[in-house]
């Protein structure tokens, strides 16, 4: 587990504050996904005396964005049981409110809104979003936190 831990906390970090109400509201531009990127480099980092490669923060970002679509979408699904029916009832007052969607399109989109199928869409639709943005973040911490290389040195001939 020490190879990939930075990427299951960075994970944890973006699915637990992507799900919960208040702060996700933050989540705007995916803030709480590339700061999830940027840990888990900080956090591979911590661990090794050389600098973090580059294909290891990517590799770690990736991973830790997935995580997080995955915890979010589960947490959506748990917290579907409360909100779901409220939600459901917007988009169904919504879909009616526009004529121009037909019977049988409004039947499907009311399958996917109701129940487990909506945490699945959102899984879909955030998993590869997610395994991006955190990538681009574990590069912008690449920036901020990978240790300097010390020169090299100097050969007496």
């Amino acid at each position: 587990m020490g190879k990939h831990q930075p990427a299951l906390l960075g994970g944890l970090f973006i699915g637990v504050l992507s799900v919960l109400p208040i702060v996700s509201a933050a989540n705007c531009c995916c803030l709480w996904v590339i700061v999830g990127g940027v840990l888990v480099v900080y956090l591979q980092q911590q661990k090794k005396p050389t600098p973090v490669e580059t294909g290891e923060a990517v590799v770690g970002g990736l991973i830790a964005g997935a995580i997080g679509a995955v915890i979010m979408s589960i947490g959506l699904m748990a917290m579907s049981g409360l909100a779901g029916p409220l939600a459901a009832d917007s988009v169904r007052q919504a879909l009616e409110q526009n004529s121009q969607v037909p019977p049988e399109m409004r039947d499907n989109i009311m399958k996917w809104v109701n129940g487990p199928n909506l945490g699945i869409l959102v899984m879909c639709m955030s998993l590869p979003v997610y395994a991006v943005f955190a990538m681009l973040g574990s590069l912008l911490g690449l920036a901020f936190f990978r240790k300097k290389t010390p020169p090299a040195p100097a050969v007496q001939g």
